[in-house]
This record gives structure tokens, sequence and C-alpha cells, in this order.
């Protein structure tokens, strides 16, 4: 087995990271967060020649769950997240995706719901699982201690958070997910994020603007929204 990789496709208007994890030894991996533009994602597949094992979810937003559905059609595997506490999402994605003017994005549910201490993988690769809501009520992230590295979708970004401003965001839940459940994971964790540059907690923890809003006893500052273009 070779270390884990991972390579971006960005998808949708919102430009949002659909990620593949993959094993460039055996050639197996994942799609986390398969937004749209699914052929895409599938030509990105036959060329790098993986043998995809699941999808993955971070969260129930139309640019990380639209092209779920159509993906497990094409490859005929398993779709595993989020919590279940984004099933309202889940079940409106079409909604969501008319009020966009975007076309071609579906409802769908999941094969296998995520629960906070829950564990996924393909092959050696392993992944924690932590449900982190407040952008979303059942957003989760995904962290691989072999490698000290994590998805956090759209709870963390370079430079920002995610936006609590949508139906079932909380900016204090969000901040209350960051101090309990990303910054345990240590300051050298490299991250992937739903949109934009990655980062590392680290870094994040230092210079980050609204991570100053987390003060030791967990209150927040000013502040009610958090990102408000992700």
């Amino acid at each position: 087995m070779g270390m884990l990789q991972a390579g971006i496709i960005p998808v949708t208007p919102f430009q949002q990271n659909c990620t593949v994890f993959f094993d460039p030894d055996t050639l197996e991996g994942v799609v986390v967060d398969p937004g749209g533009d699914v052929p895409l994602i599938l030509q990105a597949i036959e060329k790098s020649g993986l043998t995809i094992k699941e999808i993955w979810l971070t969260h129930g937003h139309l640019d990380h769950a639209g092209g779920a559905k159509e993906l497990k059609e094409a490859l005929g595997v398993d779709i595993v997240g989020p919590h279940q506490d984004d099933l309202p999402l889940l079940q409106r994605i079409e909604t969501q995706a008319a009020n966009y003017g975007i076309s071609g994005l579906r409802n769908v549910l999941p094969d296998r719901w995520l629960k906070d201490g829950d564990k996924v993988s393909f092959g050696v690769h392993e992944f924690e699982v932590y449900h982190a809501p407040g952008h979303a009520p059942g957003h989760v992230i995904y962290f691989n201690r072999t490698q000290n590295f994590a998805h956090l979708g759209d709870v963390l970004f370079n430079g920002s958070i995610g936006r609590t401003d949508l139906p079932g965001g909380n900016h204090q839940q969000l901040l209350d997910s960051i101090r309990d459940k990303v910054l345990p994971l240590g300051n050298d964790v490299g991250f992937i994020c739903g949109h934009g540059p990655g980062s590392r907690i680290g870094d994040e923890r230092r210079s980050n603007p609204f991570l100053q809003e987390i003060r030791a006893d967990g209150l927040a500052g000013a502040g009610s929204s958090g990102e408000t273009t992700r």
C-alpha cells in the first residue's frame, strides 16, 4: 500500500472541492463531496485508472452532495455520510438547485449515516469521523491520523470559516465545533477544505481572524454569520 494521496476537482458554479482520496499503489480510492459536474469527475477517475470504493459526504448542501446520486449510479458504490441531522438538506437539494438556477442536481439519501466516533476506510487508509455541526447540522469531518491529514469540508477554511446564515446554521455551534473537534487534532495537521486552498490547523490558529473569537472559556466575540461566500 502507498501513501494516501488526494486530487481535487472543482465542481459547480460554487467551485466546490470535490476530492478524490486514493492509494497510488492499489489505485483504489473514494470520492468526497461530488457536488455536481459528474462527467468531469468520471473523466478524472478514468484518466487516473482508479477504482472507486465509496462516496463520502461531509454535509448535505447542494454543492457538496448534488451529484452523489448520479455518481453512485455510474460507479455502483455506496454513499457514506453525513450525519443524519442533514436529512432535510439532502431531501431539498433539487429545490435548492432550482433557487440558484442550477440544473442536474438530485436529492439523495446515503446508504449509511455517520456519527461522531465512527471510522471509514478504503484499503489500509482509515479516517476517524467527527460530527462538527454549525455550518450544517449534520456536517462531519474526516481525519487520517496516520498521515496527520484531514478533510474539513466547510467547517474551516484557509483564512475563514463556514457561513452560518443558511438554514440550520449556527455561528456559536460552528465555533464550538472548531474548538472541540478541529483544533484538538493538532497544529501540524494539514487539511483540505470545501472551497479554495487548504492549510494547516496551526497556521489557522495563528492567523485566521475568526479563530481569534474562540477563547479558552469557549465564548465567541461579536459576529453572527461567518464566511459569507461558501
